[in-house]
């Protein structure tokens, strides 16, 4: 398959993802980037920033127009989470690729394991509390920072966990973390980044944005619940084979 089919494809699983999970997308573009476009690990995490933010704006409009974005919550995760996450890409510029991979692989898998032991809440809505939302907001943008993801893996869990949003609901405001988070982050990396490939870079976010929608559509179609478990399966999945390639 050619270089311009394989951009179009993983885009378009990546944007799907996004859509329909508000997160997820950066954990399969990183390895898809590696392993089937062969972008160094450096090059791999500034491109998926770019890839996400495109696509986790394009998502959140789509999201939005459906009411299902708690913008409250969502800015104070976002305000919380871009301190953190300028000073952790500006740390993570200075170590190895491995390790940075091995992180990524391992809170990524932590992260599916919870959502799989914590079913989605159901309409319960509880109150938001600021200070809870902004500790949970800078951890997460900590972790977009250092792994160079958007880090929607981690705000759906928070989103439905700490702060009990419904799965939709969580969804959506997710979206709005991964958009500030990732262009804070990206802010930082572009500076020392090394020269993209847009022949690939392009196609890939292009059809990323265009399968947000489509996934935006089945998030509509499919129940909180089940959302959750394919997002866990995805990720773990995704987790384990990138840490046995750490291995290696």
């Amino acid at each position: 398959m050619s270089t311009l089919l394989l951009a179009l494809a993983a885009g378009a699983v990546v944007g799907a993802a996004l859509g329909a999970l508000g997160g997820g997308g950066s954990v399969l573009a990183v390895p898809a980037l590696i392993y089937l476009l062969g972008f160094t690990p450096a090059a791999a995490t500034t491109a998926s920033l770019i890839i996400v933010t495109a696509t986790s704006a394009t998502s959140l409009y789509a999201h939005a127009t459906s009411g299902n974005v708690r913008w409250r919550t969502g800015a104070l995760f976002a305000a919380a989470g871009i301190p953190p996450a300028v000073a952790a890409a500006a740390l993570s510029a200075r170590l190895p690729g491995h390790l940075l991979t091995a992180a990524f692989a391992a809170v990524a898998g932590l992260a599916a394991l919870r959502m799989l032991k914590s079913p989605a809440p159901g309409n319960e809505i509880r109150p938001v509390r600021p200070v809870r939302a902004a500790g949970a907001g800078a951890g997460l943008g900590a972790v977009t920072g250092f792994l160079g993801v958007g880090g929607g893996f981690l705000a759906v869990p928070a989103l439905v966990g700490v702060l009990g949003l419904r799965m939709r609901v969580a969804v959506g405001t997710s979206l709005l973390v991964i958009t500030v988070n990732s262009l804070a982050a990206l802010t930082v990396r572009t500076g020392g980044a090394a020269p993209l490939d847009w022949a690939v870079v392009a196609p890939f976010t292009g059809a990323a944005v265009l399968a947000a929608w489509d996934g935006k559509r089945l998030a509509a179609s499919v129940e909180g619940p089940t959302l959750q478990r394919i997002f866990a399966v995805v990720l773990l999945s995704v987790a384990v084979l990138m840490l046995i390639d750490t291995l290696r």
